[in-house]
């Protein structure tokens, strides 16, 4: 495929997934400005997924993988914008921990390579998609949140561990354009595919803001126009709609169920099902600066169940209605909460005393889960913000090293440099965390980033002995974990997961 002297080069990842896949639609929509370039493995269902696009005018599609740089090379080359939304996520990567890692490290690694490879690799744009996940669990009272947060993914996701590695392998990596946008639960159509024992992981009063797959497919085709500032680059993003997306997972889950024909939760559902900790999602109060710059926004909570309801098979529409709600309960949902290792009556029945330990507190907070019609779930619109302090005055138009021994202190440790030039946020420090542990990083990926220390980072959550330590880290900690407990879960926590 020529490159046309009047059109821009786009290499779009994940094109076979939700984001990537929208991204594509959204980018052919657009071909009189741009040329694409995507890379899949060559599986059977990625081949069929793809083959509308074969042969298609300004389209090339190349057949390989992303944890060969060799095949991520070949696509970079001659790219103006790379747009990396490729990755094995939650539940397949909790199940698949080493190839998780593999997946959405290794690609992050071999695209930072491939674009350093250019001739001019300044003049490439890298925008990479993080997660929600990287900042764990934060129900109320800090259910609102913003970028520069801790970064304190729930135990045993290893979707979340690696995304934070890849992260910083893009922050770190000395090139001029690049971006992340950390990714919320992307609300697609078909929700059904979202039925799976994971449904329970996560407290009923999680707070959500998500973001419609095609707002999302629309926020990274949009990264790529020219109404893009150079403002935009180098910075860390939350992807969230807005207000007509902040939703409870309760009230989510009872309008799906409406849309879906499956009832009402508190009939088909036990209350004690679900988790009540340890997953993650939160409201932003700074989605709208993403917006601000790409301006993607288009779907709220109702175009969204439309589009489900629009969408669904009619057969599955009338089978819904038609089945008993206790039926739809004991075959389906009870199955789904207690059949597989990874669900959570699972490790109520089977004593798996380290998830229950993670995701309930204890066997005697779990016993102490009200049922639904004891309790409802609070309204939390009403509740104040509550804002992290990231240990340094923000206010300061231009910090510089007494403001980096500032933010040091407050995660429990120092800034070991003894020189910086003022306003540059981007060129490496020296620090050391409360462990003793000496690593390098630049004010932008600490302060703006919200990450520390990467020896202890995840895997091998130390939660409970770093928060003893470091305020920052704690004030996402306490509010729903004891000073007291001393649980420390080991790197290799993840392996009692089923493999899939």
């Amino acid at each position: 495929m020529a490159q046309r002297t009047n059109k821009k080069t786009v290499f779009v990842t994940g094109t076979t997934g939700s984001m990537g896949g929208a991204a594509l639609r959204e980018l052919m929509s657009r071909r009189d400005r741009f040329d694409i370039v995507t890379l899949a493995r060559p599986s059977a269902k990625n081949r069929m997924l793809l083959e509308p696009y074969l042969g298609q005018p300004g389209v090339r599609v190349d057949w390989g993988d992303l944890t060969n740089y060799d095949d991520v090379e070949r696509c970079v080359r001659g790219a103006d914008y790379v747009l990396h939304a490729a990755a094995l996520i939650s539940p397949e990567a909790d199940r698949k921990p080493a190839q998780a890692w593999k997946v959405n490290v290794g690609s992050a690694e071999n695209i930072v390579r491939a674009v350093k490879a250019q001739p001019e690799p300044d003049a490439v744009k890298l925008v990479t998609v993080g997660t929600v996940a990287a900042t764990g669990d934060r129900l109320a009272p800090i259910h609102w949140g913003r970028c520069g947060d801790p970064l304190k993914p729930s135990v045993y996701d290893m979707y979340a561990c690696s995304k934070i590695a890849a992260e910083r392998i893009v922050a770190e990596s000395g090139l001029r354009h690049w971006a992340i946008v950390r990714q919320t639960f992307i609300a697609i159509p078909d929700m059904t595919t979202l039925i799976d024992p994971i449904m329970f992981h996560q407290p009923i009063d999680t707070c959500i803001e998500f973001c419609t797959v095609a707002d999302s497919g629309r926020l990274l085709a949009n990264a790529c126009e020219d109404f893009v500032s150079d403002e935009f680059w180098r910075g860390f993003y939350n992807i969230g709609g807005g207000q007509t997306c902040r939703v409870t997972y309760h009230e989510f889950m009872q309008r799906a169920f409406d849309t879906l024909g499956f009832g009402e939760v508190a009939k088909v559902t036990e209350r004690n099902w679900f988790a009540t900790r340890n997953f993650h999602c939160q409201w932003y109060e700074d989605s709208d600066d993403l917006e601000s710059h790409l301006r993607f926004r288009s779907e709220g909570l109702d175009d969204l169940l439309e589009q489900v309801a629009r969408t669904m098979p009619r057969w599955q529409r009338l089978g819904a209605r038609v089945a008993p709600q206790r039926l739809m309960k004991k075959v389906l949902f009870e199955r789904l909460a207690s059949a597989t290792p990874d669900a959570p009556m699972h490790w109520i029945k089977h004593r798996n005393d380290m998830r229950v330990s993670a995701f309930f507190a204890s066997y005697e907070d779990w016993a102490s889960i009200p049922a639904w019609d004891s309790a409802r779930p609070r309204d939390l619109r009403g509740l104040p913000r509550v804002r992290l302090d990231h240990g340094y005055d923000e206010t300061k138009a231009v910090l510089g090293l007494d403001d980096m021994r500032a933010a040091a202190a407050f995660r429990g440790g120092e800034c070991t440099s003894g020189a910086m030039d003022a306003g540059d946020a981007f060129a490496p420090l020296g620090w050391r965390c409360a462990f003793g542990h000496a690593f390098s990083a630049s004010p932008n990926l600490v302060l703006k980033g919200g990450h520390w220390c990467p020896e202890c980072a995840p895997p091998g959550w130390n939660f409970d002995q770093e928060a003893k330590k470091n305020p920052f880290l704690a004030q996402v900690w306490y509010p729903n974990h004891d000073q007291d407990e001393s649980n420390v879960y080991p790197e290799d926590c993840h392996r009692d997961v089923a493999v899939g």
